[in-house]
């Protein structure tokens, strides 16, 4: 009986331990997520997450004096889609400026997008003959190796890679990496709006014990926004960390 006394007493003092370290741990972690949204909030209200968003953008050297010899759409986000339809754009403006240039719509496994990606470019403008399909890899350093093994007579001619900006980085310097000498990048930004959005708050019937936001674009639009850039930079960045340490870039 005093041996299970014993037992008892020790089982229970050892689950006091690891609930005290367990509290200890819970109180680290709040502490170090306190942090971090407070430094987010912070920099919400600078500018560093717009220039985060355009060093990634353009870091790896943009797309400026020769025409490409071929065009390369990276998709993945789906068709239709906001950020589809953007690279989809700037790639269609591209193929028009660069009328002898081919170009390369590259999409992991799926026909219906494909289909539609490619539907999406011919109504633009650009010639069907001149499209060529590419659905082998579902990230970039597979697509770049794919391309780099699929067609070896484009290995030393001037490829431009349209993706989103703060994908551009990562997907210039794959590229690179796999083979493509001579890659640059046609990030496809979208187009500010330059209106005034002020609005007259009593007019559209706001109350008095609102805050009135209405001459607040920083409030309304940019802190938001910002929030939102300095995740997608820090996603991208932690990729870029990824790809760097297995050899990728």
């Amino acid at each position: 009986m005093e041996r299970m006394n014993r037992f008892l007493h020790r089982g229970w003092e050892r689950s006091l331990i690891w609930r005290k370290r367990g509290v200890q741990w819970l109180r680290r972690l709040i502490i170090v997520l306190g942090v971090m949204a407070f430094v987010m909030l912070f920099l919400a209200f600078t500018g560093y997450p717009y220039e985060a968003h355009r060093w990634l953008g353009t870091a790896a050297g943009q797309c400026k004096d020769k025409e490409p010899q071929v065009i390369v759409v990276l998709g993945g986000s789906g068709m239709p889609s906001g950020d589809e339809m953007l690279r989809l754009y700037h790639s269609s403006e591209w193929a028009k400026n660069s009328r002898q240039a081919q170009v390369v719509v590259m999409h992991p496994l799926d026909t219906l997008v494909m289909q539609a990606m490619v539907d999406e470019l011919t109504m633009r403008g650009v010639e069907v003959e001149r499209v060529h399909r590419e659905m082998t890899g579902t990230n970039t350093r597979e697509q770049a190796i794919t391309l780099y093994r699929d067609h070896p007579g484009w290995r030393g001619l001037r490829l431009a890679v349209v993706t989103a900006p703060e994908n551009m980085y990562r997907t210039v310097r794959a590229f690179r990496k796999a083979g493509f000498n001579r890659v640059c990048g046609a990030p496809a930004w979208d187009t500010p709006m330059f209106v005034d959005l002020d609005y007259f708050y009593e007019g559209v019937g706001g109350k008095a014990y609102v805050p009135d936001v209405s001459g607040s674009d920083l409030l309304r639009y940019d802190l938001w926004n910002r929030l939102k850039l300095e995740i997608t930079c820090a996603r991208e960045f932690m990729a870029i960390a990824y790809y760097k340490a297995n050899g990728w870039i």
